[in-house]
């Protein structure tokens, strides 16, 4: 017997209150502590807290059909409510350490696709109707039926570009890597830091925060990423304070003027649920609608499936356990996001710098939540870790989640081609439902091609239908007259 498992059978092990709690959540039962699920959730809550800058920056710079801007100050309110509910309703309810936040693209589809055809009510009110659209599929059983009929290799597949992405993401939000402006006529899309080379103190400091943080790593120190993040915030206000530096990016480490800010809930209902189809026509709305739906619910499954795997929580079948009742509560999260005007929200990939951290139930979620509850009201003090000190806890999960790549099983093309894929079309579109897409779409062709077509699950074949159009979209909008 563990260490873990000979404490939690002690009596006097932990007090009778956190001895409920710890039945309630599993802690000891997974092979978690109190500790780690502390530790977890605020790095969870330190690596996605850009959400509460980039959201409001999305939304309150565009415009919608009549000319109307979004308040910012609202937004953040909006953003760090609804990130707070559910993420702990997750939490309670899902006993999963799954963030929820609102998701990055699914904000730009809203802002820039969505609001210039109709009223931002509108907008919000087309949200909505995704989320209950989303929870139907849930509570007819078939978006767990989809999930179960993945192949397990093709799952770890997903697991592993979901590592790739977010160590992309590290990279690219710290500035080591910067996309090569269009004028610049070159083939090269990315290059190495803003011009080439890495320039700058943030990039130092993101550079100094990897190493600290595979260092600690490598010495198995408890509470690796958490440190790196808390000692590289420090270094980054003290450069900040005596360096001459032109932009850290969306946040600038510096001790704020003022700690508490007043939260302003007026965009909190301002929604309209069939405005939409008196503004624009009904396809076009559909067509929306599918949109929506289609890039929320497979970001989720591959966000929900590569995290439960990362933190060992899926079961011999490869199944996540109380699947339904975490699908279920990600879609209310789209439906709480458009009645907030936040946006949908959705379970979030960073969720992984907590599972690195060691959390394993949902009781980090009630530390992430209460985070952002407090950022209503601290959001001057939350708020100043930049993202160079942040990101290196996604280079380091990244690499965690990439081991999975060892139960792939390379010399069967009919999957190895599908995971392959999977796992690189990720990072390279910068997206999760298109590399799903791209894995399933393969899947099924070969799989038909070399006469295996029985194989295949119907509900994939179905659904690979739907990424046919997903990816083929322009044309056929433009076949049906919408554009």
């Amino acid at each position: 017997m563990s260490e873990t498992k000979k404490a939690a059978a002690r009596p006097t092990a932990v007090p009778r209150a956190a001895g409920g709690v710890d039945r309630y959540f599993r802690i000891s039962e997974r092979g978690s502590t109190f500790g780690r699920e502390i530790r977890g959730g605020l790095a969870t809550f330190f690596t996605m807290a850009y959400i509460l800058v980039l959201n409001p920056i999305i939304l309150g710079s565009a415009k919608d059909k009549f000319g109307h801007q979004l308040d910012t100050g609202q937004l953040v309110t909006a953003t760090a409510l609804v990130a707070c509910v559910m993420t702990v309703i997750m939490g309670v309810g899902g006993n999963l350490p799954l963030a929820i936040a609102a998701g990055l693209g699914l904000n730009a589809v809203v802002a820039f696709q969505l609001a210039p055809l109709m009223s931002w009510a509108d907008a919000m009110g087309l949200v909505v109707i995704e989320g209950i659209l989303i929870c139907v599929l849930v509570l007819t059983g078939l978006r767990e039926a989809i999930m179960n009929a993945i192949p397990q290799m093709l799952k770890q597949a997903i697991g592993v570009g979901i590592g790739l992405f977010i160590a992309f993401i590290g990279f690219v939000d710290a500035g080591f890597v910067s996309r090569i402006p269009d004028a610049a006529n070159t083939t090269v899309p990315v290059q190495l830091g803003t011009v080439g080379r890495l320039t700058g103190w943030p990039v130092l400091v993101f550079c100094l925060g990897v190493l600290l943080t595979i260092t600690l790593l490598a010495r198995k120190v408890k509470g690796a990423i958490l440190i790196s993040i808390v000692t590289m915030t420090v270094l980054a206000i003290v450069i900040n304070a005596v360096a001459d530096i032109k932009s850290w990016g969306l946040t600038t480490p510096k001790v704020p003027d003022k700690i508490v800010a007043a939260p302003d809930f007026g965009l909190i209902g301002h929604f309209s649920l069939f405005g939409a189809f008196g503004e624009t026509g009904a396809i076009t709305v559909v067509l929306l609608i599918f949109t929506l739906i289609l890039s929320d619910f497979f970001d989720a499954m591959g966000t929900i499936v590569g995290i439960s795997a990362e933190a060992g929580l899926l079961d011999e079948q490869g199944q996540v356990p109380g699947i339904g009742r975490v699908l279920f509560i990600d879609g209310a999260a789209a439906i709480a996001g458009g009645v907030g005007s936040a946006s949908s929200n959705t379970a979030y990939i960073e969720s992984a710098a907590g599972v690195g951290e060691g959390a394993r139930t949902g009781f980090a979620n009630l530390v992430t939540g209460g985070l952002f509850g407090l950022a209503l009201f601290l959001t001057p003090l939350l708020t100043i870790v930049p993202l160079q000190a942040a990101a290196p806890a996604l280079i380091a999960v990244g690499f965690l989640m990439m081991t999975h790549v060892k139960h792939i099983d390379w010399d069967r093309y009919d999957i190895a081609v599908p995971a392959f894929l999977t796992i690189a079309a990720m990072p390279f579109t910068y997206s999760i439902t298109d590399g799903i897409g791209a894995g399933f779409v393969s899947y099924v062709v070969i799989k038909t091609v070399l006469g295996k077509a029985r194989e295949v699950n119907w509900l994939l074949w179905g659904v690979s239908a739907l990424f046919l159009v997903y990816f083929a979209i322009d044309p056929v909008e433009q076949l049906l007259g919408v554009r």
